[in-house]
Formats: C-alpha cells, sequence, structure tokens
C-alpha cells in the first residue's frame, strides 16, 4: 500500500519561460543527399523560422543520419496537423527517414525512483525548482520512507511502494501509477532490481545512474572495492535501462581524478558528486529532447 505526502509548491519554485509556437523535430534514417534541405524546405514552406539544427552522419556513404531541430511556428497547436502531414510526405514516404515532432512548451512528465540516499532525487528536485530542468515531477516513488520530509519540502508527492519478498506485487501497484502518467522513469539511486516485465510494460524510457564506467565494481561496496584496487578516477555513468542490467544506451559520463590518501568514504562522496552532474545532465538533454537511441548507441545533441 503506497502512501502519499503532498505540498503546494513553493513560491520561489522558478518556472521557465515557455514558447507555445516552439518545437522539436528528430530525424533519422539512412544517409543519402538532401535530407538537410528537404528538411528545411518542409518548415519554410509552412512559415517557420529555424532556430537552431544539429546533424550527424555515422558514415557520409552508406551510413545513418540524425538530426535534430528547433523551429517557431505560428500557431503551432493549430498547424501542427498540417506540418505533419508535409514532414510524412517529404521525409517519410519520399526519404524513407522516421521523424518525431515535440512542442517545447510541453515539459516531460516525470516520475523519479529513490531508495535511502538522497544526493540524486534532491538534486534533481533542487534543479527543478530553480528552473534548471524543464520537466514536470510528477512524483517521487520509494521502497522506504526515509526521504518523504525531505522532498515533501519541494512540494512533490512522495509515495512509498515497499518492496517485499514478491517484487512483482510492488510493481504492479507502481504501473497502475505510472501508466498514462510520465514520460520519463529516472532511477535516482534506487536499489532495487527491475523485472523484465516492468521494462516491458512501463511503455516509457528509463534512465539509471550508475557509479563508476560501466560495468567496473558491480555488486555491493563499489567504493570500498576500488579503494582495494588503488582507483585514480571515479566517475559515474548515466544510460537507459534495458533488460540487460546496466547495459542499457549510455546517455553521459564523467569522473573525477582521487588520490591514495582518500578513504573510501571520501571516495564515495566524490562519487556522490559526480553522480549528481552525470544525471542531471542526462535527464535534461533527454527532456530536452537531444538524445537519439540507435540499437545500444546514442547519439548526443548536448548543444
Amino acid at each position: 500500500m503506497s502512501t502519499t505526502v503532498q505540498e503546494s509548491r513553493s513560491p520561489w519554485t522558478a518556472q521557465p519561460r515557455r514558447n507555445i509556437d516552439v518545437a522539436r523535430l528528430l530525424v533519422e534514417g539512412a544517409d543519402r543527399p538532401g535530407i538537410v534541405a528537404a528538411v528545411s524546405a518542409v518548415l519554410t514552406g509552412q512559415g517557420a523560422n529555424i532556430l537552431s539544427l544539429d546533424q550527424y552522419s555515422s558514415d557520409p556513404t552508406g551510413g545513418h543520419f540524425f538530426q535534430r531541430t528547433v523551429f517557431e511556428l505560428p500557431d503551432l497547436v493549430a498547424r501542427r496537423p498540417e506540418l505533419e502531414q508535409a514532414l510524412a510526405h517529404e521525409v517519410s514516404e519520399r526519404l524513407g527517414l522516421s521523424f518525431r515532432l515535440h512542442p517545447a512548451a510541453r515539459p516531460k512528465r516525470v516520475a523519479i525512483f529513490a531508495s535511502k540516499a538522497d544526493h540524486c532525487v534532491l538534486d534533481l528536485l533542487w534543479r527543478h525548482r530553480r528552473g534548471e530542468l524543464d520537466i514536470d515531477v510528477v512524483c517521487v516513488i520509494s521502497n522506504h520512507p526515509d526521504l518523504a520530509e525531505d522532498v515533501r519540502q519541494f512540494g512533490v508527492a512522495y509515495l512509498h511502494v515497499p518492496v517485499g519478498p514478491d517484487k512483482r506485487e510492488a510493481e504492479r501497484e507502481h504501473l497502475a501509477l505510472l501508466r498514462g502518467n510520465v514520460d520519463l522513469v529516472v532511477l535516482a539511486r534506487y536499489m532495487q532490481i527491475l523485472s523484465e516485465e516492468f521494462i516491458d510494460e512501463v511503455g516509457v524510457p528509463i534512465i539509471n545512474i550508475h557509479h563508476s564506467f560501466l560495468p567496473a565494481f558491480i555488486g555491493a561496496g563499489p567504493y570500498k572495492k576500488a579503494k582495494e584496487r588503488g582507483v585514480k578516477l571515479v566517475g559515474a555513468t548515466a544510460h537507459y535501462v534495458t533488460k540487460d542490467l546496466d547495459e542499457g544506451p549510455i546517455i553521459e559520463q564523467d569522473v573525477v581524478r582521487v588520490s591514495h590518501a582518500e578513504t573510501a568514504a571520501e571516495l564515495a562522496q566524490h562519487g556522490a558528486d559526480v553522480e549528481r552532474l552525470v544525471l542531471a545532465r542526462a535527464v535534461k538533454w533527454h527532456c530536452e529532447d537531444r538524445v537519439i537511441r540507435h540499437g545500444n548507441q546514442t547519439v548526443v545533441f548536448s548543444g
């Protein structure tokens, strides 16, 4: 049984200004001449003003092409069907590419999963309150009640869903809470392994933060193991969750240099600092539609 703690949003919460006429267009497929020109022609033909354009090709001869375009189109909401029809004809049918259109004014609805560690979940909530993350935090879900008071200060619902011997029971409750209500799930040091069934059924991307560069020092006590190995770098990896544990497409990584004189606890502190930054970047880039998944890799237009 879940319990909810809810509080009104702080009056100091920074609310980003959103232009309802701005959208992001992601295009991908087999590379060929004329893609950029064709996409630009559709947009300008509809009266759009292109604000930024990033592109990448894995190989100009027979490679895979990726493009992210941000544009402004007056009366976007009303004209979106006509624009999508034009894109479907010119981009999908004529060039054989796939496309996704995301209105920039609609923030991604995010559910954050956490356990007892607070550094990642509170950092995300703090960045959201400052307006650094243009997201809508729907709730924080935890298998422990420990962080309820801290999360409550951000005006976000805290749902305590204990995980017993039958993990599927808890996951069924998770799915009931999430279905149709979120666009992204973020595992902010959630210390439970998600089942393949949950990953398949939740229907939205899941981002996880992992200490170190995968798959080094897996399991319990990673920083104790790192100390024993005499590591000189401590890092973190944010990746999409797949059925293969900690092997999903990597979004962001970073490291900090450490020395032989530091204790395992000091290494853990360095690791927590890096985890916060790496996870925040990954969530920000995903929610700004800067990440395109391609197999077990990602193309990240980080700007």
